[in-house]
């Protein structure tokens, strides 16, 4: 390795892990300049501490769909900032990684081991952005929807060009049909949490349930009306969060469950993505 590529290497590794230049590049030296074996070795020594960058928040960022044959990925990767989501080298990057998302079905290990175009893997990849960004880079989460068992829909909201936006939904429903795509865009407005009370987290109801009750003993409300009063508002909280019972968005007379019935169609799964939700 010539002393160039061996001080590129070093400043990537450093970029990295936070780790002093000495420790870097004996690591380097170690792993003939495998970045992501000079990682682990550091860890493995416990020197390896997280960047400077690396302990920013990033909320900002995209999330790009890809589909083939009936078959949808979804991936979400993130900035600090929105300038650099708009940047020509991010979005590039972040578009290749999508592909390699979808051909891996969404496992995070595989993606970040996989290898991009310039035979460099995802992970190195990833280092060398945040590098030339010179902000914290993450790739957050993934999902993938296959083509057995009903149908996929998606919608994407903001998209900033094909297939990229800022909120993305997928839905999967028992048949093929052109209300798919309308719920897609329904949930990306309402973003329910659950698809109905069953599938609804009982630790997140029994939470609210707790919170509810609460504030309306501190309210000063009569201890034998809380209970009655709780189950209202719990009723309410459980509606607003699960999709079928939503008021449908393009009709407020109707729920989400009258579409489904008068369409004669289920729905088995969703997700939804929001840039940064819960960053």
């Amino acid at each position: 390795m010539s002393s160039k590529d061996l001080l590129e290497s070093v400043k990537k590794l450093r970029e990295a892990t936070g780790v002093g230049f000495k420790d870097c590049k004996l690591a380097i030296d170690e792993t003939k300049g495998d970045i992501d074996k000079a990682i682990e070795f550091l860890r493995k020594k416990g020197i390896a501490k997280a960047s400077n960058k690396m302990s920013r928040t990033a909320s900002e960022g995209l999330c790009l769909l890809h589909d083939s044959e009936g078959e949808v990925s979804l991936i979400e990767i993130n900035s600090e900032t929105d300038f650099v989501a708009k940047n020509e080298v991010f979005v590039s990057f972040c578009k290749e990684v999508s592909l390699i998302n979808f051909k891996n079905k969404s496992d995070l290990v595989k993606i970040n081991k996989t290898k991009m175009k310039n035979n460099l893997t995802v992970e190195t990849n990833l280092i060398d952005l945040i590098a030339k960004m010179g902000e914290k880079i993450t790739i957050r989460r993934a999902v993938f929807f296959d083509n057995s068992n009903g149908k996929n829909s998606f919608y994407i909201h903001a998209a900033q060009e094909n297939k990229i936006g800022k909120i993305i939904s997928i839905v999967k429903t028992s048949k093929e049909d052109d209300v798919g795509k309308k719920i897609a865009m329904h949930i990306s407005a309402l973003s329910p949490t659950a698809v109905d009370e069953n599938s609804l987290n009982k630790d997140i109801t029994n939470k609210e349930m707790e919170i509810i009750k609460a504030e309306l003993l501190n309210s000063g409300k009569p201890v034998e009306m809380i209970e009655k009063i709780a189950k209202g508002k719990i009723n309410k909280f459980i509606s607003d969060n699960t999709l079928v019972n939503q008021t449908w968005i393009m009709d407020p007379k109707k729920k989400v469950s009258d579409i489904l019935k008068d369409c004669d169609i289920k729905i088995i799964d969703f997700i939804r993505y929001k840039v940064g939700e819960g960053v």
